[in-house]
């Protein structure tokens, strides 16, 4: 007769940073109730073109969706909420999450046209709710966003803390400070594992305090005459708190630049924070304001063609424009993947004489992850019997085993996407099955494989270019001159065109098929294609996507 056991199983997030998604189950093999701990999103690069969000492939939990009892948000950055409107339909299970992501999820389903309000249910900070034999306990801790939490996940088998993301921030200036004695009061009654984010395993001392970057930023301030735009991530809402702050006192007026800077904002308000601040200006009125009084904080520090920073940068934005002189101070890191389109935006705005500020030159980020310090610091709180690295790729979460090593944890694991690991009983966690994992993209508003054949059409458009050819046939039976258009294909003026190739080529193949058949005819646009194609790869060295038109007139 089987036991009881606490499962755990990513199936995103573990080996790269983003896209997590988390399943706890319990029970006996035959009878196992899940839970889906977080549910975000990647971005793409230019290697996949049109595709904008990555999402865990969720096949393995829909599967089991009658055992599902719901879906807990530990924070509402888009790594870990990103995929929820995305994935939940096909779930339709309750969602638990504290004020402030619920506020932004509900914004979220509002745009798919989704009514969410009889599912989600709002979670009071520091609050417990139960889910069939888990009982989960919301820790407040501090990060870059309002309201993050670590879930102390209690079954009648033992304790795990899933930290979330965190950081430890004496004075995080808005919002909870973390919970340490709470944490402590977990460490004390006892904790099997610890699921712990990996982000900064490779930084020394302390992630640092946003109290600090306020005092920064607020000196670089000071010194400027003429505008200043500060970019930022949008949802980091201590570091907007902080720009006010910083307008107020050198006596500037300030304005929102960026559809997610205003969300965020209203959604903050709306939770009861941000009090007491200076009214944000209007596009339309800041731009009346004279340069030496106006503050502009914006989206796009990321360098995304379509944010607001680009399109200001790029004179394109309609309201918000920069001149020589003016200074832009750029408060966040470079997201790995994202150097090149910014560093082509920063270049950018140096040739138009404007003032570059950032981390590589002055004190006006800090990062909402654990460094070394803040992670011992945790593990003497918690005192976990065993570790498990997420939230990270695999350099991170192999220098974070080593470190769990350092630190006299006794037992630690290395684990993958689709890993299925036992975490009680027993003495250690171990892996004991694999679930299938991989990705799915958001094609437009579609979700596809990453093998679909719209993918693949559209890489090889992009590489190779796109030929048609229309056939006109004649009632007569006979071929017109064919009708040849094309994208995407370089013509040489040393060499003669090649669509003068191509029609003779064509009209050689004609002569040799009847159009009366329909066999014959399905294998005539087979040759064209192919010889017009070999054609187009003889003279320019492109193999375009090729596609082939009959038109009886």
């Amino acid at each position: 007769m089987s036991k009881e056991e606490l499962l755990f199983c990513p199936l995103g997030g573990s080996g790269e940073i983003g896209m997590n998604m988390n399943l706890f189950a319990y029970g006996k093999a035959d009878n196992q109730k899940w839970i889906i701990v977080d549910m975000g999103v990647t971005f793409a690069d230019d290697s996949i073109p049109g595709i904008d969000l990555i999402m865990p492939d969720p096949g393995f939990i829909i599967d089991k969706k009658d055992d599902l009892l719901g879906v807990v948000l530990t924070h509402a950055h888009e790594d870990h909420i990103g995929a929820v409107a995305h994935i939940w339909p096909e779930l339709k299970c309750k969602l638990y999450a504290t004020p402030f992501t619920a506020a932004l999820i509900t914004e979220k389903f509002k745009e798919k046209k989704i009514d969410i309000s009889s599912y989600l249910k709002i979670v009071p900070l520091n609050s417990k709710i139960k889910l069939g034999e888990f009982e989960i306990d919301f820790v407040s801790l501090t990060h870059s966003i309002l309201e993050p939490n670590g879930l102390s996940i209690k079954t009648p088998l033992g304790t795990i803390l899933h930290t979330g993301d965190w950081k430890i921030d004496p004075n995080p200036l808005i919002g909870n400070k973390i919970d340490e004695e709470k944490l402590k009061k977990i460490g004390d009654e006892g904790v099997s594992a610890m699921i712990c984010d990996s982000t900064n395993i490779f930084s020394p001392g302390r992630a640092g305090s946003e109290s600090d970057v306020r005092d920064s930023l607020l000196r670089i301030m000071e010194l400027k005459t003429k505008r200043i735009l500060v970019t930022s991530f949008a949802s980091n809402v201590a570091r907007m708190e902080s720009i006010f702050y910083c307008a107020k006192k050198t006596g500037r007026s300030i304005c929102l630049v960026g559809r997610s800077m205003h969300r965020i904002y209203k959604a903050a308000k709306k939770c009861g924070y941000l009090k007491g601040l200076i009214e944000p200006l209007e596009p339309r009125d800041a731009k009346k304001v004279s340069k030496n009084k106006i503050l502009y904080l914006a989206t796009g520090s990321q360098g995304e063609p379509m944010g607001a920073m680009n399109r200001i940068i790029n004179g394109t934005h309609p309201e918000v424009f920069l001149e020589d002189g003016d200074c832009v101070i750029f408060s966040s890191k470079i997201i790995p993947g994202n150097e090149k389109k910014l560093y082509q935006l920063q270049n950018l705005i140096v040739k138009n004489n404007m003032e570059i500020i950032s981390e590589e030159n002055a004190f006006v980020h800090v990062s909402g992850h654990p460094n070394r310090d803040d992670l011992k610091d945790m593990y003497k709180w918690v005192k976990p019997k065993s570790v498990i690295p997420v939230h990270g790729e695999h350099r991170h979460m192999q220098e974070h085993v080593k470190f769990a090593k350092e630190m006299q944890v006794p037992k630690t694991l290395l684990i993958e996407n689709g890993d299925i690991i036992k975490l009680l009983p027993g003495k250690v966690p171990e892996i004991v099955d694999k679930a299938p994992s991989g990705r799915i993209y958001l094609d437009g508003s579609v979700n596809v494989e990453t093998d679909s054949q719209s993918i693949k059409d559209r890489k090889n458009l992009s590489i190779n270019g796109y030929l048609e050819i229309t056939l006109l046939l004649s009632n007569n039976g006979k071929i017109k001159k064919p009708i040849i258009s094309f994208k995407g294909i370089p013509e040489s003026e040393k060499k003669d065109p090649f669509i003068f190739d191509m029609e003779d080529e064509i009209f050689n193949i004609c002569r040799t098929f009847s159009l009366d058949n329909a066999k014959q005819q399905k294998n005539l646009i087979e040759t064209i294609k192919q010889n017009c194609r070999r054609i187009v790869r003889e003279k320019t060295g492109k193999k375009p996507f090729t596609n082939i038109n009959i038109a009886r007139v």
